[in-house]
């Protein structure tokens, strides 16, 4: 059964970053239990049930041997890429199914270090790679980057090989030389922190063409849970119209908790001047948008995993929990002190600043999906109580409705 098959694994997921700074597919990370034998095609039958042409491609990273033995003799073409680690590749059984499939017509992708390539024989069976970045990779790349961009293309060799995807880049200047100067064709996660750090000293703004998605949304008279869920993709606009609504200013009576209601008290015209005052300011960040958009996978995750039965309101917020849950690294203030502005529920302070209250086990589980630590992920799900098969179907269903835009940059 699909159900037990759900249960049996722990998921993990990693988005893959491309050049535009949009989304290119997403590393889903599929671990067994010890010892126990996983019916791993099951998950390829789930994968091929719900994806449809605008989900993400996938890039399937198993993290038992057993599971990738599996899927390099069974897997059907037209599958996913598979990943590959190179740590495994000694185990003669496993190259020589890997040659199988590579015939057979799946993608495969290598995974190990940029310093420790493979031989062409085996470098051939790969559609390409996933390469980790180690530190003398990095400082290299780095003096290259700033070769070129002192005296031009050409004038320093990087050790980046184009059409590669690139894990391990913790800065923003190494992650521009991947991506524009050197033809990475993706990163495995994003130096967000860096990002942010690098960008300190000015007040972050909502981004331009979420504001302009708003305007659009409104000027169409598209519907309020249509407007919310524009809202609702940008955590610093969220935040922003929330304080605006909840200001002295406005002469509210009673306190806004939440975006829907802010959207019903202020009606279209307010809602369209304020919007307009937004534009003006509005940040054009492209390194900006994979934080934007982490948080708002982040937030839809949290919302499928609170429990069942829960009403809309309850998963509104839920939502808003998460979604506001890295604004201090976003604003560079505490979170505690940002969230208390806001007439929000306790229950949303107590999740995102406390990780105690109900909303604790839902945010928690969808920060500990944001990698690979499947340890952490059955830990968490034996102290709340979730069951597994639950978490990796709310992943599975929040990654595939994710719209991701087709181009030369597809995982």
């Amino acid at each position: 059964m699909v159900q037990s098959v759900l249960g049996s694994l722990t998921l993990g997921y990693r988005p893959l970053w491309n050049g535009a700074r949009r989304m290119a597919g997403v590393q889903l990370f599929v671990a067994g239990d010890d010892n126990v034998q996983v019916d791993a095609l099951h998950l390829l039958r789930t994968i091929e049930e719900l994806w449809d042409a605008s989900s993400p491609p996938l890039l399937l990273a198993p993290r038992t041997p057993q599971i990738l033995a599996e899927w390099l003799e069974h897997a059907p073409p037209g599958s996913p890429s598979i990943e590959v680690s190179d740590a495994w590749l000694v185990d003669p059984d496993l190259l020589t199914r890997a040659r199988a499939a590579q015939r057979r017509g799946l993608k495969l992708v290598w995974h190990g270090p940029l310093a420790r390539l493979p031989e062409p024989e085996v470098a051939a069976l790969f559609h390409t790679s996933v390469l980790t970045l180690e530190v003398q990779d990095a400082v290299a790349a780095l003096r290259a980057g700033k070769a070129q961009a002192a005296r031009g293309a050409g004038a320093s060799a990087s050790p980046i090989i184009a059409g590669q995807i690139y894990e391990g880049v913790d800065s923003r200047a190494l992650m521009r030389h991947c991506l524009d100067g050197a033809g990475a064709l993706a990163l495995a996660g994003w130096p967000a922190d860096d990002v942010l750090y690098s960008l300190r000293h000015q007040s972050l703004a909502p981004a331009h063409e979420v504001v302009l998605k708003l305007l659009k949304a409104i000027d169409d008279e598209q519907s309020i849970d249509a407007q919310e869920q524009v809202l609702g993709e940008d955590p610093l606009l969220a935040y922003r119209f929330m304080t605006y609504t909840n200001s002295a200013a406005l002469g509210l009576r009673t306190g806004v908790d939440s975006v829907r209601r802010g959207l019903v008290m202020m009606g279209y015209g307010s809602i369209q001047r304020w919007l307009g005052d937004q534009l003006p300011g509005a940040s054009t960040e492209p390194d900006l948008r994979p934080v934007r958009e982490s948080a708002v996978l982040r937030a839809r995750l949290a919302e499928q995993l609170i429990e069942a039965g829960v009403g809309k309101e309850l998963r509104a917020e839920m939502y808003l929990c998460a979604l506001f849950s890295r604004l201090d690294a976003l604003m560079g203030e505490p979170l505690g002190a940002i969230l208390r502005r806001l007439p929000l529920s306790e229950r949303v302070y107590e999740a995102a600043v406390l990780h105690t209250g109900p909303y604790a086990p839902s945010l928690d589980m969808a920060v500990a999906l944001e990698g690979e630590d499947a340890a952490l992920v059955r830990r968490l799900c034996e102290e709340h109580g979730h069951e597994r098969e639950q978490v990796n179907r709310s992943l599975l269903h929040v990654l595939r409705a994710w719209e991701v835009p087709r181009g030369p940059h597809g995982a």
